[in-house]
């Protein structure tokens, strides 16, 4: 019967333009409707043909994960007396050149949503034209290109939303050593440690913040870069500009490097436990059990360190089996004159005893804008390949 229904829309052709309204306000520290009444002022002008052309306000979204937030969207139409119900509202996320994830569909009121964002999505129904779209609980992996897609018959158009996260980059290598991780085993190391592999723009934005790192790791892009913000010898010649030093894209399977890691606000809280003796690290995990945690890993505590001003001038294990302390405000005898997270690397197991440092996870609350699938099939959706499913500065290393 739906799909009946579809087949029946064919008369009057209809244009459209969709916008996107964006917001380059974090909503961290803002209540939840705070930026509702800020966004930019979009200009739409006619041109002699009567068709809409849509001047959009550039910028992004920002939020943190664990975060909620609104991707806008909206969309003008003529005739201006168009069914809404034969409106069609596709989201997608780019996830390559070329590539789309299905995220969200709705036509009419009828509406479906795609894998991992399940529960998450829905429209924001703020009103005629309106094809916003709320995010609850963002991800890590939320991270990126969004498209609008707004199509009537065989008329449609797009427009796309960047969505930031605010975070910390830092730079990761395995017990091994140095330089010992292909491109998927540096996502698969970023991963296991609270994180993803860092986009270039993240990278960038760390390098102005004062990371400076001597190591090439990948990126999320698959290209292989490090920011350089003292220029030296060793890292590339001292005539050399400062900047972000880019290899350009290596080949995925053969080449091995480090990995630079990016991961964002904690849904918990990392902390030191204190105890009357150091432990090795089979005892420093066991110690994070029995007190209702578990051992933190190397995302963790530079998101602790970087979102709780966490600081403490103390070694400890983590779970990875390398030994860090974050540093807020340096002093003497505390590892150096910079903020950052202090890394002792790998020491042995066994015998050598450090404190530790655990990590406790809130408890997660149900997110709202359950999933509605009534009737929508996949024949709506296949399209582009979609396939539905504190400064920066890390030292003494």
């Amino acid at each position: 019967m739906f799909l009946q229904q579809l087949r029946r829309l064919a008369f009057g052709k209809v244009t459209f333009a969709v916008f996107i309204l964006t917001s380059s306000i974090s909503v961290a520290f803002l209540p939840a409707d705070a930026d509702k009444g800020r966004r930019k002022v979009v200009h739409v002008l006619e041109d002699d043909t009567g068709a809409v052309i849509v001047q959009t306000a550039p910028g992004k979204v920002v939020t943190h994960r664990g975060g909620s937030i609104t991707l806008p969207c909206r969309f003008h139409h003529e005739p201006e007396n168009t069914d809404p119900a034969r409106i069609r509202i596709k989201w997608t996320k780019v996830t390559d050149a070329l590539q789309f994830q299905d995220v969200f569909v709705a036509l009419g009121r009828q509406q479906r949503v795609f894998g991992s964002y399940k529960g998450r999505v829905f429209l924001e129904q703020a009103g005629p034209g309106d094809a916003s779209v709320v995010i609850q609980n963002v991800t890590l992996e939320d991270y990126g290109r969004f498209e609008c897609e707004v199509t009537n018959d065989m008329e449609d158009d797009t427009g796309f939303v960047n969505l930031d996260l605010e975070g910390v980059v830092f730079p990761y290598y395995p017990r091994e050593g140095r330089y010992k991780l292909n491109y998927h085993q540096g996502e698969d190391a970023c991963k296991q440690q609270d994180a993803i592999l860092a986009s270039h723009s993240q990278l960038h934005k760390a390098w102005l913040e004062g990371l400076d790192w001597c190591n090439a790791g990948w990126l999320e892009d698959g290209s292989v870069q490090y920011p350089i913000s003292h220029p030296r010898d060793q890292c590339g010649r001292k005539e050399n500009p400062a900047g972000v030093r880019n290899y350009g894209y290596r080949h995925k399977e053969d080449e091995r490097y480090d990995a630079f890691c990016f991961t964002s606000k904690l849904n918990g809280k990392v902390y030191f436990l204190k105890r009357f003796k150091k432990v090795n690290y089979a005892e420093a995990t066991k110690a994070c059990v029995r007190d209702g945690s578990a051992a933190a890993k190397v995302g963790q505590l530079y998101a602790a360190w970087k979102f709780q001003l966490l600081d403490r001038c103390e070694a400890g294990w983590l779970e990875d089996g390398s030994v860090r302390y974050p540093v807020v405000n340096p002093r003497s005898r505390c590892g150096g004159s910079e903020p950052g997270v202090r890394h002792l690397g790998f020491p042995d197991k066994k015998f050598r005893l450090y404190g530790v440092y655990c990590f406790r996870g809130n408890k997660e609350e149900p997110a709202g804008g359950g999933e509605t699938t009534t009737g929508l099939t996949d024949t709506l959706t296949r399209r582009k390949g979609g396939d539905g499913v504190p400064a920066n500065v890390t030292t003494g290393i």
